[in-house]
C-alpha cells in the first residue's frame, strides 16, 4: 500500500482554520478608554460625558452588550500632545475595544491618528470636527454627538427667520471655533458686524465686549463651551450690552453647567441643541430622572451625548454576539445603531455622522422656580451636515 506523505499545504490550512475560529469566539468582556477633559476650565464638559457614559453602563447591569465592561478613564488635559500619548497607552497598554469621551476638536483630531492605526473604533461623544465629516472620513470614526457646524446652522437659522440685521461673532481660534462660524453664516445672511475669534484658554472678555459696543449689533451669537461661556455671559450682562443687543448661543453656550454658574442673567437666551432633558420619550425620561438621582444635578448635552455613546456601543456589541475582532462586522453593528437614543430617532449618514433633527430652546423658569432650557420647537428635521457629499469612505 501506498503511503500518502502529508502535504506542505496543511499546516497553513490547520492554521487558517485555527485563525477563523478564534476570531469567531466572543470575548469575555469589553474595554472601553475613556479619554476626556476633566482638569481646567473646560473640565465640567468632560465630567458630564465620563457621567452619562457611566450611568450607561450602570443601567446596562455593568455590562455593554452582554459582557462584562471596563471603562478606563483618563484626563486629556485640554492637550493635544497628552491626549495622543494617552491614547497610545490606552490602546498598546490597556488594549481597549473603543475609545471615546473626547471634548474639543483639536484633541480629536490629534487622537484619531492613533487610534485609526489601531484599527480601533472611535465614538465620538463631543467632537465633530468637519475633517472627519468629509475628505477626512473614516471607517473607524462615528460620531454619537453631532458635526461641529451642525448646532451653529441652527441658531444661523433662527437669527435669519427672526428678521436681525446685524450681529457680532464670537468663538475660540480652533477648528471647532471655526466651524462654529462657518455654521452660522451658511443660515445667516445679513450683516456681520463683527467676527471674533480668541484663545482657547481666554477668560477675560472686555476687549471684544468694548468692540460690540462700537459695532451696535442688534444680535450677538457666541460659541463659547463651559468655563468660556460662564466668564462672557457675566461680564456681557454686567456691562450693560444685554439690554440692546439679544445673546444668542449653541446648547454648549447655555447648557445647565452655565446656567448653574451664572443664573437668572440668563432668562430670555436662545439655544439651539440635538437634545432637551424635557424630550417627551421614555429613554430620555429615565436617563434625566436617574442622572438627578445619581448625580444631583440636571444633565446636559454632553452627558446626553456619552449615555448615547455607551447606548451605541451596547448595541453594537450585542449585535456582533462579542465578537470584536470582526471588525467589518462590528463597523456593519455601529452603522445600524441599534439602540433607543434619548434625543429620539437616530440614524448615521454615509459619512458615520448622525441625520437627526435641532431644536430651538430657550432659558426660563420652569414650574419649580428654577432657571434652565425650555424646547420651543423643531428648527431642523432629518438634518445632515455639510461635508458628506466629500466623504469616500474607505473599506474596514
Amino acid at each position: 500500500m501506498k503511503t500518502l506523505s502529508a502535504s506542505p499545504l496543511k499546516p497553513l490550512v490547520l492554521a487558517a482554520l485555527a485563525a477563523v475560529a478564534m476570531s469567531a469566539q466572543a470575548a469575555d468582556a469589553v474595554k472601553v478608554g475613556l479619554l476626556s477633559t476633566l482638569s481646567g476650565p473646560g473640565a465640567g464638559l468632560g465630567i458630564d460625558i465620563r457621567d452619562g457614559f457611566q450611568l450607561a453602563v450602570k443601567h446596562g447591569g455593568g455590562k455593554l452588550g452582554g459582557l462584562p465592561a471596563e471603562v478606563v478613564v483618563a484626563d486629556d488635559q485640554q492637550s493635544p500632545d497628552v491626549a495622543r500619548q494617552t491614547a497610545d497607552r490606552l490602546i498598546k497598554r490597556d488594549k481597549v475595544d473603543f475609545m471615546t469621551g473626547v471634548v474639543f476638536s483639536n484633541v480629536m483630531l490629534a487622537v484619531g491618528a492613533p487610534t485609526f492605526a489601531a484599527k480601533t473604533f472611535y465614538i465620538s461623544a463631543n467632537a465633530g470636527p468637519s475633517q472627519y465629516a468629509g475628505d477626512q472620513c473614516n471607517p473607524y470614526f462615528f460620531s454619537a454627538s453631532y458635526q461641529n457646524d451642525n448646532l451653529h446652522e441652527a441658531v444661523g437659522k433662527t437669527v435669519e427667520d427672526k428678521g436681525f440685521k446685524r450681529v457680532a461673532l464670537l468663538a475660540p481660534n480652533y477648528p471647532a471655533g471655526k466651524d462654529a462660524l462657518a455654521g452660522f453664516k451658511r443660515f445667516y445672511k445679513g450683516e456681520v458686524a463683527l467676527e471674533s475669534y480668541t484663545p482657547l484658554n481666554q477668560l477675560d472678555y472686555g476687549a471684544e465686549i468694548a468692540k460690540m459696543r462700537a459695532a451696535k449689533p442688534d444680535a450677538v451669537y457666541i460659541f463659547l463651551p463651559g468655563g468660556l461661556g460662564i466668564n462672557f455671559i457675566k461680564q456681557f450682562v454686567g456691562s450693560g450690552l444685554s439690554k440692546d443687543m439679544t445673546l444668542f448661543g449653541p446648547g454648549f453656550s447655555a447648557d445647565e453647567d452655565v446656567i448653574k454658574a451664572v443664573g437668572e442673567p440668563m432668562l430670555g437666551m436662545f439655544n439651539s441643541s440635538l437634545w432637551a432633558h424635557d424630550l417627551d420619550n421614555a429613554a430620555n425620561k429615565k436617563f434625566v430622572a436617574d442622572f438627578q438621582k445619581e448625580f444631583g444635578r440636571l444633565p446636559t448635552l454632553y452627558a446626553a451625548q456619552g449615555y448615547d455613546a455607551a447606548r451605541l456601543i451596547d448595541g453594537a456589541v450585542r449585535d456582533v454576539k462579542g465578537k470584536l475582532d470582526d471588525k467589518a462586522a462590528v463597523r456593519k453593528a455601529l452603522e445600524a445603531a441599534r439602540f433607543e437614543s434619548v434625543r429620539g430617532a437616530f440614524k448615521f449618514n454615509t459619512n458615520h455622522f448622525p441625520i437627526q433633527d435641532y431644536y430651538l430652546r430657550v432659558i426660563t423658569k420652569d414650574t419649580q422656580g428654577r432657571v434652565t432650557n425650555r424646547t420651543l420647537g423643531t428648527v431642523f428635521k432629518n438634518h445632515a451636515d455639510a461635508y458628506v457629499g466629500s466623504c469616500k469612505m474607505p473599506a474596514v
